[in-house]
């Protein structure tokens, strides 16, 4: 069914009355709220057809409509504006990335706190991943005989601490050397492409610490690969109980359950970087348990790199203008500081 106008302005009718009041909407209250010149049986009509096209959904024989996944999907892609923020709205967001601490992991975690305050959804927010970045370098430092503290640095700024046990005592000149050597090695190249690199073929000056370069390259082979405990964070989590959809306490744990596993929300938000704002609704997400959610999702930066992702997880009844507004602005401001911060 190509949808004219008018049957656009009652489907846009109903998506906003229902996302306010979370009740099944009839004819008369649109009739009634929106001045749309006709009647409210000619309005029931229309809804009956939008029924028959998919874009709604009559839930009980006697109710109103609601908005199907399809009507959502139509409504984001078509109908919808962007919201235009509060003054103060703005302010909480910028404000909030004013302090200077030096921790990346502060920033991302105040992000999803900030993001549940201002939806009154589910936030999430993915740590920047190493894998998006490309090996700058590497510094070893002496702790102890035989520990060391690997300090990895990428080109995107981020910076990962290893404590690494070596096979024997190497002197710390000798560390530093090791140092430069991996360095010039792997310089420029990202975690898939250092996991590929062979180093049986040392140079003369090397070959007595080959044990110890080859402990070194397997730990790092084995720690640039993801740490989704270390990587994903959360704030709200338990406003999903706040809506009507989720009375069904079956239903709610088991996406509460869903939300608390890292390597879920990690994969959800992985799979949109690079994508700048993404909503998936509904039946469009993988997880079973989260097919009657939308999730929102917006990508930030360090300098141009686009290196993590952050979210919005709720109904599909939820406030799609106003959700966007927010993640863009978050991302963007992020992305500023961040950038200001790493290069």
């Amino acid at each position: 069914m190509l949808m004219d106008e008018r049957k656009q302005k009652i489907l846009q009718a109903i998506i906003n009355c229902y996302v306010s009041s979370g009740e099944p909407i009839g004819s008369r209250t649109i009739s009634r709220r929106y001045n749309l010149g006709i009647s409210p049986a000619t309005i029931r009509n229309e809804m009956s057809d939008l029924e028959e096209s998919g874009y709604l959904e009559q839930p009980h024989t006697s109710a109103g409509r609601i908005p199907s996944h399809k009507g959502y999907r139509f409504y984001v892609d078509r109908l919808m504006k962007i919201k235009k923020l509060k003054d103060e709205e703005i302010e909480l967001i910028k404000s909030g990335y004013r302090t200077k601490p030096t921790e990346l992991e502060y920033f991302i975690n105040l992000t999803a706190k900030m993001l549940s305050s201002l939806t009154n959804y589910t936030a999430v927010a993915l740590k920047p991943i190493i894998q998006k970045s490309n090996f700058k370098h590497l510094q070893l430092i002496p702790l102890s005989k035989r520990q060391v503290l690997m300090v990895l640095v990428t080109d995107a700024g981020l910076v990962e601490n290893k404590l690494v046990e070596l096979p024997k005592f190497v002197e710390e000149e000798d560390l530093n050397r090791i140092s430069q050597f991996l360095t010039q090695k792997f310089r420029g190249l990202n975690a898939e492409q250092i996991q590929n690199v062979n180093i049986d073929n040392l140079e003369r000056e090397f070959l007595r610490y080959k044990q110890v370069i080859k402990e070194l390259v397997d730990f790092l082979h084995k720690n640039i690969k993801p740490q989704y405990a270390e990587r994903v964070y959360r704030g709200g989590t338990t406003n999903i109980l706040d809506q009507p959809e989720f009375r069904d306490l079956d239903k709610v744990k088991a996406l509460l359950d869903l939300l608390e596993k890292d390597e879920v929300i990690s994969s959800v938000l992985m799979e949109n970087i690079g994508k700048g704002i993404t909503v998936s609704i509904g039946e469009e997400n993988q997880y079973e348990e989260m097919k009657d959610c939308s999730v929102v999702t917006a990508t930030y930066k360090i300098g141009e790199k686009q290196i993590g992702t952050i979210g919005v997880i709720g109904p599909t009844r939820m406030e799609y203008s106003k959700v966007i507004a927010v993640l863009d602005l978050t991302a963007r401001t992020l992305s500023e500081v961040l950038t200001e911060m790493f290069t």
